[in-house]
């Protein structure tokens, strides 16, 4: 294994409306154990202060590159961070999360002991959990299993929690060239196809906020559940490993996004405004749950789940509703 010490890592971090996360986040990149970095702070045109609190930390540590751009979204401004990084390995950090110290190097050992294009722990923290898991290892999976766990999803869905050798993206075009919603996804998922294998950990690294009231996953938004949807059908559409394993993950994966979607449109008592949303849901809410409830590789737990979301879907989704509303108002870390 070579010298990590040596090895660049660039750190690309999209930022819009930020700025209250802005510090924590920013330390907690700049005290990273692995020292080698390159950190790309990619100002998406915010309204708020954010473009100056990056110039602020840009003046005071000279690994820190600042793009500031007109408003695009995350995938132009995730974009616009691939093409300018110059590191060997690449990390995403999300504008509102922060780092475990060690973060950097646990993700750039993992990828360097099992000499892997790509590598990801598939534990995390939250806002909400801050435990650390009990016993780490390292395995060394497969691009299909790789794939497959991470359509279904067996861990968080995102880019972030993951590092991928840059050489492997650019050779292969591997962008967040698609919607908004699910970028991450794809994104993560068309990199594990192309991997050579995927090490990976289950030492939690990666601090993910769940209670931000301005992220996508906090407000309720229709069009973030289509967009969505799009994606993992366009997933399954391209996909490069096309094997039983992974095709049995994509349908698992639409199936959930329909319940998704459908209870998108329950929160926003959209129903008349989305009817054709609406009736697309609950149609294939029934007619995929016998081949997702037989075909799925998930736990008897989740199939039970599925056939309770699969029966009574409407009741489902509101359920889901309480239980987000009240998850985020009970969060109140910083």
């Amino acid at each position: 294994m070579q010298n990590s010490k040596g090895i660049k890592v660039s750190v690309v971090i999209a930022i819009y409306n930020s700025a209250k996360f802005l510090d924590k986040l920013i330390t907690s990149v700049i005290h990273q154990t692995h020292e080698n970095l390159e950190i790309i702070l990619v100002d998406d045109g915010s309204p708020d202060n954010s473009g100056e609190i990056c110039d602020k930390y840009a003046a005071i540590d000279n690994r820190i590159r600042v793009i500031h751009k007109s408003n695009g979204g995350a995938c132009d401004a995730r974009n616009k961070g691939i093409e300018a990084a110059t590191g060997e390995y690449l990390i995403f950090v999300d504008g509102d999360d922060w780092l475990s110290e060690d973060c950097v190097e646990y993700l750039l050992s993992l990828a360097l002991k099992t000499n892997s294009d790509m590598a990801f722990s598939d534990k995390i923290f939250t806002t909400r959990d801050q435990v650390q898991t009990e016993n780490d290892y390292i395995e060394t999976w497969t691009s299909e299993n790789a794939t497959a766990a991470i359509i279904y999803p067996h861990m968080a869905i995102g880019p972030w929690n993951k590092i991928y050798k840059v050489d492997m993206l650019r050779k292969n075009n591997i962008t967040f060239s698609v919607p908004w919603s699910g970028e991450g996804l794809y994104f993560a998922s068309t990199a594990s196809q192309h991997a050579n294998h995927v090490g990976v950990g289950h030492r939690k690294v990666y601090n993910y906020r769940l209670n931000n009231a301005g992220s996508g996953l906090t407000n309720f938004n229709v069009v973030m559940g289509i967009n969505a949807l799009y994606n993992i059908k366009n997933i399954g559409d391209k996909l490069v490993i096309r094997t039983p394993k992974i095709i049995n993950a994509v349908n698992w994966h639409i199936w959930k996004n329909y319940n998704f979607l459908l209870m998108l449109i329950i929160a926003t008592n959209s129903k008349g405004k989305y009817e054709k949303e609406y009736k697309e849901c609950m149609i294939n809410i029934r007619t995929m749950l016998p081949k997702v409830l037989l075909k799925s590789e998930v736990s008897i737990k989740e199939k039970i789940k599925i056939i309770y979301m699969g029966l009574f879907p409407t009741a489902y989704a509101k359920r889901s509703i309480r239980i987000a509303q009240r998850g985020f108002h009970n969060d109140k870390m910083e």
